[in-house]
């Protein structure tokens, strides 16, 4: 079982799969980006102020693709629970919005059609709930991703995510306490497994 864990940059995500890591000691934990020399590629990218979106969607979708030959379809042909903090929601919703600007007709759309005939879909995904606001100020605003206007764009991208799969998603209010989210997070899985 492939479990994912999305949101907003600040939603908790990472501290979500931390905590989750002690729960299930014998599953496979990872991430995108990865820490392969593509998710490098990427966190540069991150870094750039100036760097095409269209560019860098695509070395998204290179660590990806790494990540799925590697690690993903790997550990669950070996039956392992799998869970990952971000992966192809992440992509969608962050590079749609970044994509808003560009020569694209349908952003969204766009990168849903080049991700999905190659990917991997989760068989849940919990998403970390959180408005823009809160999380520009947990973040930090390190990078041009973390900025409230850029995360109320990435924001609708993901409730359009959760309107077209509504059975996938598990949606936690991650405006709560770190306890009570942790809490629900857990709670969460174990159902799932």
């Amino acid at each position: 079982m492939l479990i994912t864990l999305e949101g907003l940059d600040g939603s908790g995500k990472t501290t979500a799969w931390r905590a989750l890591r002690d729960r299930y000691p014998g599953a496979v934990f990872t991430r995108e980006p990865t820490d392969s020399w593509y998710g490098e590629a990427v966190r540069r990218s991150i870094d750039d102020e100036d760097a095409d979106p269209l560019a860098e969607l695509f070395l998204y979708m290179a660590d990806h693709a790494d990540h799925l030959s590697r690690v993903i379809r790997p550990a669950l042909a070996e039956g392992s629970l799998v869970v990952s903090d971000r992966y192809s929601d992440s992509r969608i919703a962050y590079q749609a919005a970044t994509l808003s600007d560009a020569d694209v007709p349908d952003p969204f759309e766009y990168v849903r059609s080049i991700h999905d005939p190659v990917s991997r879909p989760p068989d849940a995904t919990l998403y970390l709930d959180v408005d823009p606001e809160t999380a520009a100020e947990r973040s930090g605003g390190t990078n041009k991703f973390e900025h409230v206007d850029h995360l109320r764009a990435v924001r609708e991208r993901y409730e359009r995510l959760l309107a077209d799969e509504p059975e996938r998603f598990v949606r936690i209010d991650a405006t709560r306490p770190q306890a009570a989210v942790l809490d629900d997070v857990t709670d969460a899985v174990d159902r799932l497994v």
